[in-house]
């Protein structure tokens, strides 16, 4: 089986990277890995290649991902490093990176002048949806080349074709507003309803079961409610992801209000000091401001 399954170069063995190399393995697919931080691929060395080089892991792949923090990034890990000019014929880049939509365009360009594919494949789900297989992929690229992926997306989660090389990052991008908005949102309605003396549990609760609830009010109201700040996904990836936003907007002429608030306030946070909290941790920055303290089980506290 594992014969006719093209070979993988994975490129970004991080907090997402890892669950998903993990189940790309358990499904068969033979494997070259690479990492900035080598230690990090210790726990595959005895089902996986380890590169040296970017450039080295890609040399023999029929299909590379990168899943990697950032533009720059991605720019240094596939383009600088020698990795792009280094893919065979015929090769097909998957870039599930979070990256901004023209720098997505300007590598599937480059990956056409090398005689190869390219998908820019940004996802939703955070780590558990890595470890459950059951991310959202937005798939941006030719129909050819994103059916060429299917069979990886498939080990993964869920694809859907946005459009066009690009368009993948254009939808992370109105994913990633809703998210950041939506827990600006949930943090300042659990912190209302306690401080005027209500359990925010139960508010929770009640709130799951009406038109208020959502993805983000299950999980990350959880997360407020237990101050679980453990990182699934970063402030600073959340910030990232608001100034591309942000970015894309101006590019575009338009003015996005509830995005440059949101922007603001993760900016803060991770001034404050919390860059490697959950982005659900949003609520810290919140009771910065109001000098006060959600309650695990019970209404806010005046510090």
């Amino acid at each position: 089986m594992t014969e006719k399954l093209p070979r993988i170069a994975f490129l970004g063995i991080g907090l997402m990277g890892t669950p998903m190399t993990r189940n790309l393995l358990d499904a068969g697919f033979p494997m070259t890995l690479w990492n900035r931080t080598a230690s990090k691929c210790e726990s595959f060395t005895s089902e996986a290649r380890v590169a040296e080089s970017p450039a080295d892991a890609v040399r023999t792949a029929d299909v590379v991902i990168t899943m990697l923090e950032n533009s720059d990034v991605v720019e240094q890990v596939l383009v600088a490093s020698g990795a792009m000019a280094a893919l065979k014929p015929g090769a097909l880049v998957i870039d599930m990176s979070s990256i901004q939509p023209s720098v997505a365009r300007r590598h599937a360009a480059l990956a056409m002048e090398q005689s190869a594919g390219y998908v820019d494949a940004p996802v939703s789900g955070g780590t558990l949806g890595a470890q459950e297989a059951r991310l959202s992929i937005m798939a941006g690229g030719s129909e050819e080349d994103v059916s060429r992926a299917l069979p990886v997306f498939e080990v993964l989660g869920k694809c859907t074709r946005i459009g066009p090389a690009g368009a993948g990052q254009l939808a992370k991008l109105a994913n990633q507003a809703i998210v950041g908005i939506t827990i600006g949102a949930v943090s300042e309605a659990l912190l209302l309803a306690a401080q005027g003396g209500a359990d925010p549990a139960a508010v929770r609760e009640a709130l799951m079961g009406g038109f208020a609830g959502s993805r983000i009010l299950e999980l990350h109201g959880q997360r407020m409610i237990d101050r679980d700040f453990a990182p699934g996904a970063p402030a600073r990836i959340q910030l990232k992801d608001m100034r591309m936003i942000l970015d894309e907007a101006r590019a575009e002429g338009l003015t996005l209000p509830l995005a440059q608030q949101v922007h603001n306030e993760y900016l803060s946070l991770v001034a404050n000091g919390h860059s490697d909290a959950d982005h659900s941790g949003l609520l810290l920055e919140l009771e910065h401001i109001n000098r006060t303290r959600l309650g695990a089980a019970g209404s806010g506290s005046k510090e």
